[in-house]
């Protein structure tokens, strides 16, 4: 759609912009189709349903700016009348006849190009012909009267000015201005989703190879306490007992799978809008994503920026200054009606149409008028309710723009904090896990050595296990933190450069 192909998906690289074209589930589904958080952010853009239903929101509240500027087009209008009227003559005392029926035809035809201005003033350049035909018996004679000449109503009162004429455009394009901010924010959120999914594939990913390694260190340990036990050096009860670790390894690997099966279509959901079964059988291979560097975050600079940068914030404030529009012409609208109302022109009347349009264009005779309209509702009751109403949504909204304010203090804080606190996890846990190695490793020498046994061994086989998945969660919450924060301060597509380009 054009609001998509305007937005592009502009994601430099090397400091190009590129613009990946429209994109679904590969030809052969069965293959495996890498792509990096890059390529899958790219195609969100493109093809993800929540970003084309939000860019309609766009278009119809532009269309809808256009259709309050429409007040202001120059209007023709036009008009035709005729009329064939028979009025009976009363009957003759004397002699009881009656006479002829006095006959009166009216041909009348107007033309007129009008159109109001921004301060409320309304006009109209008109141009009429009348032809009174009022013979007494059944000779027609053409009494043609024209006239040319300008007619205007220049509100004094109510609808008065540039404040009350244009609010209605003003309240359209500020509402143009909230659907914006808010398909950015519709962006921002699809974006960080697609991050999201990323790293639980990811993550998913990283819990099978902990599944798999974790089955090839109880099959080693299988096969080596086989070939002692042959010697003579074990006991069938270590055999067995490194047997059944490995059986029990089977069932987390079948759940690993099931779990970047889910990962999988939750991330095709969201880049993709292939709708049929296809998209299921369309596998999904991502490359590993490195570890962040340690980020340095200022909660308190940071909200500030928030502040200018939150589509939720700008919304707010937007919806503060649409509703203080509409409460200033509401207050308006209390006001009496009253109008300046005037007109000039020239006037020609003659039994011939030629000659009296010719004494309009020689401004022979001229016309004018000039007046007052007032009206005044008794009680206001209508537009002192709606006053009121809009003085409250005003009200509303600002306290809901206070609330917002104090929420995203809250928001950023606690996004800062877990930046903060899934970076010493990823610390502790890759400390725990390293140790854990160590521990395994010193396990197996004794084993070896006889010095040890093969309960040891597995429970320190599943000790690392845990540890590894433990480490890659904490991992895939740290970058998730990362892309949280960044969404919390409206920052997402800065920092990703990506670019929006939305109609007017």
């Amino acid at each position: 759609m054009a609001l998509l192909r305007r937005l592009a998906a502009l994601i430099p690289l090397a400091g190009t912009a590129v613009w990946l074209p429209a994109q679904t589930a590969p030809e052969n589904p069965s293959a495996v189709e890498n792509l990096t958080l890059h390529d899958a952010i790219q195609r969100a853009l493109a093809k993800n349903y929540f970003i084309q239903t939000s860019s309609f929101d766009v278009s119809i509240a532009n269309a809808a700016v256009s259709e309050q500027l429409g007040i202001f087009d120059p209007k023709l209008t036009g008009s035709y009348n005729y009329s064939d009227s028979e009025t009976p003559s009363l009957a003759d005392p004397l002699t009881g006849l009656r006479p002829p029926a006095y006959l009166d035809k009216n041909t009348s035809s107007s033309l007129g190009l009008g159109t109001l201005l921004p301060w409320g003033l309304s006009f109209s350049l008109t141009a009429s012909s009348t032809n009174d035909r009022n013979p007494l018996v059944t000779t027609a004679n053409n009494n043609y009267f024209n006239f040319a000449g300008i007619t205007g109503k220049q509100p004094l009162l109510r609808d008065f000015g540039f404040g009350a004429t244009t609010a209605q455009i003003r309240i359209a394009m500020t509402n143009h201005s909230i659907s914006e901010w808010q398909f950015r924010q519709t962006l921002i959120d699809t974006v960080t989703q697609v991050i999201f999914a990323y790293c639980d594939l990811n993550f998913a990913h990283a819990q099978l190879d902990s599944a798999l390694k974790s089955r090839e260190l109880a099959a080693q340990l299988v096969d080596e306490n086989e070939k002692r036990y042959k010697v003579g050096s074990l006991s069938e009860y270590d055999v067995t007992s490194a047997r059944a670790r490995l059986a029990s390894l089977d069932d987390g690997i079948l759940q690993a799978k099931e779990f970047i099966h889910d990962s999988e279509n939750a991330l095709k959901a969201l880049i993709t809008d292939d709708r049929s079964t296809r998209l299921l059988r369309w596998h999904i291979g991502i490359e590993p994503l490195p570890l962040p560097p340690a980020t340095v975050i200022d909660a308190e600079l940071d909200f500030r920026e928030a502040l200018k940068k939150r589509p939720d914030y700008q919304q707010a404030l937007l919806t503060v200054k649409r509703n203080g529009i509409d409460s200033r012409y509401q207050r308006n609208q209390l006001l009496p009606r009253l109008d300046l109302v005037g007109s000039y022109g020239y006037n020609g009347y003659d039994t011939s149409f030629d000659t009296s349009r010719q004494m309009v264009r020689n401004q022979d005779f001229h016309a004018f008028s000039y007046g007052a309209q007032v009206s005044i509702p008794l009680t206001f009751t209508t537009e002192r309710a709606r006053y009121r109403a809009a003085k409250l949504q005003l009200r509303k909204s600002e306290t809901s723009l206070a609330s917002l304010e104090q929420g995203i203090v809250v928001q950023v804080g606690n996004a800062a904090d877990r930046i903060e606190t899934s970076r010493q996890r990823v610390e502790a846990t890759r400390n725990a896990r390293e140790l854990g190695q160590k521990t395994l490793e010193a396990e197996v020498k004794r084993l070896r050595a006889g010095t040890g046994n093969t309960f040891f061994v597995v429970q320190q086989q599943e000790v690392l296990s845990q540890l590894q998945i433990i480490e890659a969660n904490a991992v895939n919450d740290y970058q998730k933190a990362l892309a949280e924060y960044d969404r919390q301060l409206g920052l997402t597509l800065e920092k990703l450069n990506i670019s929006i380009n939305v109609p007017k």
